[in-house]
């Protein structure tokens, strides 16, 4: 009995020891540790980052309904306003045609009964730096920024005293201010003349040749001297008021940004996975991820890792006194062993670059020792018929 103690005792030995001459992929993280010219590591083995652990509620749940980015009606507050009035800009090129009441006046000549109309039109011309026109007898006159009317109006004020009743009619024959820009991942990237009846922001991606990416992770941001907001592209779908009317000088950015999540632990799939959603759900993510492996998974350790902002977990009843800055690391955990989990986790919102871990169960720790233990006991049995088999093959090759 001593001998076959002994000779387990050396098995075990020789399995644990032979573990760095099997295949392997790379180098075991002893040989990565003392190989190493300079360490820094933590004398507990943890990484030193601080968490808050909230269950999953109906009570939580409704703090992290998270709306997709910002809204363009909110951030321009024009959603169902009229179009913009169209005004005249630097650079616009126009024509100005004076009427008069009859011939003999400033600008119709006694003999304009040989000539057809009785009016004139003046050369072009293009609204300069400072913003101003110029007319005959009436001078300088201030252009940008004034609609065409108002700009006629003052004209026909300053001619007043000198033409007979002079009537103005201003068109424009080229527009470079009423220019809006359109970017990024739309099929014809381009910079639009914008019409004067009003475009809407569907309108002009419509005329860029629409989007190139899925509707569900397209964001739309308009820049407006020097303020910006940002929209999922579903919303101006679903949400008429968000579709506002884009004015002269904006910037219009079509980007794409892939939303995923992780997988990992005693899930169907362990990786990156895309939303293909705009508004994926805790309970929708953990099935496309395959659900929960019945011989490994603890349905009620189901943890979500996600960095929180300070205000909303007060708001969640969390003591955030402990933690510093306005991002606080934040592991939810959902128990699906509880039926009424089930219905909490269908409304709780994903993030993009959300992390979800399935945990294994207690049983399969046990069943991995026992697993261990029964391979150590199989090589503990083998050991003498090894050996004879090792014999015998070096007698042959000797021989």
């Amino acid at each position: 009995m001593v001998r076959k103690k002994h000779i387990g005792v050396w098995a075990m030995m020789v399995v644990l020891s032979s573990c760095t001459t099997l295949p392997r992929s790379g180098p075991t993280h002893q040989a990565i540790d003392s190989q190493a010219s300079e360490k820094l590591v933590s004398a507990d083995k943890k990484s030193g980052v601080s968490y808050a652990l909230v269950d999953i509620t109906k009570n939580v749940v409704g703090h992290y309904e998270y709306s997709i980015i910002s809204s363009l009606e909110a951030g321009f507050g024009v959603g169902r306003s009229a179009p913009p009035e169209v005004q005249l800009g630097v650079g616009d090129v126009v024509e100005i045609s004076i009427f008069e009441a009859q011939a003999g006046g400033l600008f119709i000549p006694d003999d304009a009964g040989s000539r057809p109309g009785n009016y004139i039109t003046l050369p072009k011309q293009t609204v300069d730096r400072a913003g101003m026109i110029t007319v005959p007898y009436a001078g300088s006159v201030e252009a940008a920024g004034r609609p065409v009317s108002a700009v006629q109006a003052d004209i026909e004020k300053r001619l007043a005293n000198r033409a007979i009743e002079p009537q103005v009619v201003i068109t424009t024959t080229l527009s470079r201010s009423q220019m809006v820009s359109i970017l990024g991942d739309v099929n014809s990237p381009a910079q639009l003349d914008l019409n004067p009846a009003g475009e809407r922001v569907l309108e002009v991606i419509s005329r860029a040749g629409g989007i190139n990416a899925p509707g569900y992770e397209t964001y739309v941001t308009i820049e407006r001297r020097g303020k910006k907001a940002t929209v999922l592209f579903r919303t101006l779908i679903d949400k008429p008021s968000e579709n506002i009317y884009v004015r002269p000088g904006d910037v219009v950015y079509v980007n794409r940004e892939r939303r995923t999540y992780l997988a990992f632990g005693a899930s169907g799939l362990n990786g990156r996975i895309d939303f293909e959603d705009s508004n994926l759900t805790l309970g929708e993510a953990v099935a496309k991820a395959g659900g929960l492996l019945d011989d490994r998974a603890d349905p009620s350790q189901v943890f979500l890792y996600r960095e929180v902002d300070r205000k909303t977990l007060q708001e969640t009843g969390v003591d955030v006194s402990r933690f510093s800055g306005d991002l606080i690391p934040t592991v939810f955990r959902a128990n699906l062993r509880d039926p009424g989990t089930f219905f909490a986790v269908q409304q709780f919102k994903m993030k993009d670059k959300d992390i979800i871990y399935v945990s294994n169960s207690n049983a399969t720790e046990i069943s991995k020792f026992l697993s261990f233990v029964n391979g150590v006991s199989n090589t503990t049995a083998n050991v003498p018929a090894n050996a004879l088999t090792t014999r015998n093959s070096i007698r042959r090759l000797t021989n």
